[in-house]
């Protein structure tokens, strides 16, 4: 295992880029610390895989250095970093057996046959290709052929890293929630420091310690999984994580109260002198739809449609805004009654985000 450390490290696919907008990744800085596991997690064409390729070894970073423990990998070959590596589609070899496939990387290094032979069971075992072993790879389908690629990937356990380019695009559903469980249960026995491209947030909040969001190029928040949830840095990641994310509202602040279309929402701190575009993000689990009790509280609104979707309700609203109707989200209970009456909006004033162009302010004490 190593840490992995992204020093200054900016890449353009351009010969010669003239500003921040000619650059598929912006300027990151940040070590990944030895023997946890990482989820890089954006919409496609955010630079995850770049990213990815730069740490591997198969791309030259434009500007900065990569180290592992403090040495600098830059120009090091793929060969060199000691490191796995799976990617989106199956990578095998047709004419060896999935037993041969398995046991390449080992081989390779002259480990031992006992050893080689225990371990290749142990990863059959992992992905569920006992029965396959002694069967060619060619002919098995791409879901058979991409758990193999898996299972090559982690057969060795000396690795310095092991880095996963979206592996499950092309394994049906139940069997992604196993391998998602083995590859924790693998990080948790041998402690590999692990990376995992994907743009599926279940994939990144189920599998990782910590998940780097990234946003045009950009990393815009690393954290846990309830950071992201709960303080959402940047408006994209409280968009991004969550279904249905956050609702966002302008807002014009003064302390504790914020002024958004339809009336005032008090908050949980004081936020004083905030300049250019200023907003309230609010997560759905957090708003809830009140009848009107003549107190004037909460903002009015209106109920357009109920989804229903087992575990609880999705309640899609609007509220009026200054160009037009804004929706708004709210997750109710499951069994809570949900009815036209409810024509007043309230939010959990310590759950209220502020945001002051797009990242999140933090506020003081109220």
């Amino acid at each position: 295992m190593a840490k992995i450390t992204l020093d200054n490290l900016a890449h353009s696919y351009l010969a010669n880029p003239k500003g921040p907008e000619d650059y598929a990744l912006q300027q990151l800085d940040h070590d990944w610390a030895d023997g946890e596991a990482y989820a890089l997690l954006g919409a496609s064409g955010c630079g995850k895989s770049t990213l990815l390729n730069i740490i591997s070894g198969l791309l030259r970073p434009s500007q900065g250095r990569i180290l592992f423990d403090g040495v600098d990998v830059t120009d090091a070959p793929t060969a060199a970093r000691n490191i796995a590596q799976v990617f989106q589609f199956p990578v095998v070899y047709d004419t060896m057996t999935v037993r041969e496939n398995l046991a390449f990387p080992l081989r390779n290094r002259g480990a031992d046959p006992a050893y080689i032979a225990e371990r290749v069971a142990s990863i059959a075992a992992m992905i569920g290709m006992e029965a396959t072993l002694d069967r060619k790879a060619r002919g098995l389908t791409a879901d058979a052929k991409q758990k193999i690629s898996l299972g090559r990937g982690m057969v060795r356990e000396d690795v310095n890293a092991l880095l996963f380019d979206e592996p499950l695009t092309v394994i049906d559903p139940q069997m992604k929630w196993e391998l998602r469980t083995q590859l924790k249960s693998l990080h948790h026995d041998f402690g590999h420091t692990m990376i995992y491209v994907t743009h599926d947030q279940t994939e990144a909040l189920t599998f990782a310690d910590k998940v780097v969001v990234m946003h045009e190029g950009r990393v815009v928040q690393i954290g846990t999984p309830e950071a992201l949830f709960e303080t959402p840095a940047h408006t994209f990641v409280g968009y991004f994580i969550g279904s249905p994310g956050m609702n966002l509202l302008p807002a014009e602040i003064e302390g504790t109260t914020a002024r958004v279309p339809g009336g005032t929402v008090q908050l949980g701190a004081a936020y004083p002198g905030l300049q250019g575009k200023v907003e309230i993000g609010v997560r759905p689990e957090y708003a809830r739809l009140l009848p009107d009790d003549g107190s004037g509280a909460g903002l009015p609104a209106r109920i357009r449609r109920v989804e229903d979707v087992g575990r609880h309700k999705i309640v899609r609203a609007e509220i009026d805004g200054p160009s037009g109707p804004l929706p708004v989200n709210v997750v109710a209970p499951e069994g809570a009654g949900v009815g036209l009456d409810q024509t007043r909006l309230h939010f959990d004033p310590a759950r209220i985000n502020v945001y002051a162009d797009d990242w999140r302010v933090e506020g003081a004490a109220a």
